[in-house]
């Protein structure tokens, strides 16, 4: 037996825990002030240890999932005889107490971009290839979460049957790790959710976005970053030739309504005015068998304006892998927390803790993937995502028995 009071001391996530090593949980919750005075049957460690095993075990109760975590503790016969699981009522107390902010740092200290120069398909122009996308999630019908998060429209124009959340990440198309995200209601603007994001372009990235991101000034704000764009735009768009390339692109300049109210009086003058504003690279293609309700070209702006340094047809590969990011979204919210399924959480802080726990376990099982296939000189996309999973949650039953 240990010492009674102890056994918390051994609680962690498997072979998780060596991504989220206890020393590293503590430093987060010293920065975010939820250390105890005093020692608590539930210590913050260990509900911050619960919140992401609840992520990892959708299905189960709170006590059982509790029972998970210490589970290979009772086999090893490490179980304190004075310490028992506590209630479910106890455990959502424990969360509250501990709130969003240590797993949101804990997640932002863990979640950084994992390929490296020779991950197949990580790089384009040299550019490490990154996309941003949102998600929407069903949540408890509480007052207090449809005040916050709203509550989105069925195809039929028709409420939803749940308030939504919607949340936006950031993620490399290589791994499928999503390095960064933010969280806000259905009814917002995806780029108002996204600007705080922002922060997170840096210069050697190639950032790939869908139509819905694109508004003139919030490519300006997104190129100042210094990161390399590809964005598709609307069809409505309107893009002048400037200068056609040799590869069929074209470059362009996007102008502001203002910009282009100038050049009409100016050519209803018969003067010959040279459009202003930011210079892209435009590059249009067709797709076979697509959507109807999608007609016409796929049109693409980028920053990459030298078509010697990247052709368009690499360009248009390239912005398929977004649909990579679209895997990404589906792993958490089909298999990670399986179809249809309702988040647990009652309340706007504690949807927020379980979304930066889900966020956390998925880094953490794109990284586990990663380094293994990595090892055996494999593309981790060739990994199995679900039976990693699975894995997973064996090393976490059994978790007293591995070395994190």
């Amino acid at each position: 037996m240990v010492e009674a009071g102890r056994l918390t001391d051994r609680i962690g996530l498997g072979v998780l825990t060596r991504v989220m090593h206890p020393d590293l949980v503590d430093e987060v919750l010293v920065q975010t002030g939820r250390c105890e005075k005093r020692r608590r049957l539930l210590p913050a460690r260990v509900v911050v240890y619960f919140v992401l095993a609840m992520t990892l075990f959708f299905d189960d109760a709170y006590e059982e999932v509790m029972r998970k975590l210490v589970d290979g503790l009772r086999f090893l016969r490490s179980w304190s005889e004075d310490w028992q699981v506590p209630t479910s009522p106890a455990l959502c107390k424990a969360r509250a107490r501990l709130g969003e902010e240590p797993v949101r740092e804990l997640y932002r200290r863990v979640a950084v971009p994992l390929a490296g120069a020779g991950t197949p398909g990580s790089r384009l122009a040299g550019r490490r290839v990154m996309a941003v996308d949102g998600v929407q999630m069903d949540i408890p019908d509480t007052p207090g979460n449809e005040e916050v998060f709203g509550r989105g429209k069925t195809h039929q124009s028709l409420e939803d049957p749940y308030p939504k959340v919607k949340v936006v990440g950031l993620a490399e198309c290589a791994t499928h790790a999503i390095i960064d995200a933010e969280i806000g209601a259905v009814t917002t603007d995806e780029r108002e959710i996204t600007r705080p994001l922002l922060a997170a372009f840096t210069p050697g990235m190639l950032v790939i976005a869908d139509r819905g991101f694109y508004s003139h000034e919030f490519w300006r704000e997104a190129a100042a970053t210094g990161a390399d764009l590809l964005w598709r735009v609307q069809s409505g768009l309107k893009l002048h030739v400037v200068q056609e390339l040799p590869d069929g692109s074209y470059l362009s300049r996007l102008m502001t309504d203002v910009e282009r109210q100038r050049i009409r009086r100016h050519r209803a003058r018969g003067l010959d005015t040279v459009p202003e504003g930011v210079t892209v690279r435009v590059v249009e293609y067709e797709v076979a068998n697509r959507d109807s309700d999608s007609p016409g070209p796929i049109r693409l702006i980028t920053t990459l304006l030298d078509p010697a340094e990247v052709t368009a047809a690499e360009l248009a590969a390239a912005y398929h892998r977004r649909w990579e990011f679209e895997t990404s979204l589906a792993e958490i919210e089909t298999r990670q927390r399986g179809s249809y399924r309702l988040l647990r959480s009652q309340s706007p802080a504690m949807v927020r803790q379980e979304i930066w726990g889900l966020l956390t376990t998925h880094y953490a099982i794109r990284e586990l993937m990663y380094h293994a296939a990595d090892l055996g000189g494999n593309d981790p996309l060739r990994l199995s995502f679900i039976r990693s999973l699975r894995v997973v949650r064996r090393h976490v039953t059994g978790q007293a028995g591995f070395s994190p």
